[in-house]
């Protein structure tokens, strides 16, 4: 029986010749790695002239170790508020309860404690759940029954601040307990240690986005959602997760707020929304332009906390941080806006 022997195939790419030319290859942006740099800690850049820019001007306060410790030591409510949203933003949700969320957690561990007597530990497992609650409430609500998140997600914010106001009898909630004052406020080389609380999430959360199939799937599910279901990706189990893992996070933070404080009033809350956001998006400026990270809104926090102490210590009243906030999430997310494009032309 005879054989016919094949041609050896063609390279990958190659083209049988038909006397017409190629259509001309789109160009495609190189970018150079002191480009790629200069993108990437841009933001970063900026921190450093602020604190130049502050140091001239006020040096004798802004450059004392107070300021530093002002700067540092004081973000840790905000931290856990921000990275909360951060974990809805970056499948794509949204969920503006957040400070809501910290609120109810402060206000209910501070009236199990000292108005019904129940042990600390107690107390601070029930405040968490409590959030906990609300994040599956949320999922509830946007996954299940269909209701847009931004609506969703206000009403509840609404109802939360009710709620609080309604359980500490419309006014503010105390709590004296020095375990849990040394638990959140005990100083660690001239930090309070839930600085180093927040460190650790902010590292976890960027090592689950960026080196394992969770995060891979999250950044599947937060930029194409209909072609990650086709992938077979468990997309409204990612979202629910999402919504959990934000409240668990907010819970977190008004543990360590009035752990830290001793005091709280439920109506100021919502005074953590405008700078949690503000921080979540001017992080896609950092790190990984265009993209929603916990590093880029580490960076981004104490970003805005040098800019609100600086302008303080300048004499500016307090209206000033609700200027800078507000200013810093326009360009945050004009600038989240132009990275996602640029993104997808190259």
């Amino acid at each position: 029986m005879g054989t016919t022997e094949q041609a050896p195939p063609e390279a990958a790419g190659a083209t049988e010749d038909t006397g017409t030319p190629d259509a001309p290859a789109k160009p495609r942006r190189v970018r150079t790695f002191g480009g790629e740099l200069s993108r990437r800690g841009s933001l970063i850049g900026v921190w450093v002239l602020l604190f130049v820019l502050f140091g001239l001007l006020s040096p004798g306060q802004f450059l004392s170790a107070g300021t530093l410790q002002t700067i540092f030591g004081s973000q840790q409510t905000l931290v856990f508020v921000a990275l909360g949203a951060l974990c809805a933003f970056s499948v794509g949700e949204f969920d503006f309860s957040v400070a809501a969320v910290a609120g109810l957690s402060a206000t209910l561990l501070a009236v199990l404690v000292s108005g019904a007597g129940f042990p600390v530990w107690l107390a601070v497992v029930m405040a968490v759940a409590a959030a906990m609650v609300v994040g599956a409430f949320n999922a509830f609500l946007i996954i299940r029954v269909g209701i847009n998140p931004i609506v969703t997600t206000l009403g509840v914010a609404t109802l939360l601040t009710g709620v609080s106001s309604r359980i500490s009898n419309g006014g503010s909630v105390f709590l004296t307990s020095p375990g849990l004052f040394s638990a959140s406020a005990a100083e660690v080389l001239g930090l309070p240690i839930s600085f180093y609380y927040g460190l650790a999430v902010a590292a976890v959360f960027t090592y689950v986005v960026t080196c394992t199939p969770l995060g891979r799937h999250m950044r599947f599910v937060g930029s194409n959602r209909s072609v990650a279901r086709l992938a077979t990706v468990r997309v409204d189990r990612i979202r629910a997760g999402a919504y959990l893992m934000s409240s668990l996070l907010c819970g977190i933070g008004g543990v360590l707020l009035i752990g830290t404080v001793g005091g709280f009033d439920p109506a100021s809350a919502s005074t953590y929304l405008l700078p949690a956001l503000s921080a979540t998006f001017l992080g896609t400026a950092a790190i990984h332009p265009g993209r929603f990270n916990p590093a880029g809104s580490m960076i981004a926090i104490y970003f805005l906390a040098t800019g609100i102490v600086g302008l303080q210590l300048l004499g500016f009243a307090g209206w000033i941080s609700d200027v800078f906030y507000g200013s810093a999430l326009i360009i945050a997310i004009v600038l989240s806006t132009l990275f996602r494009r640029d993104a997808r032309r190259s």
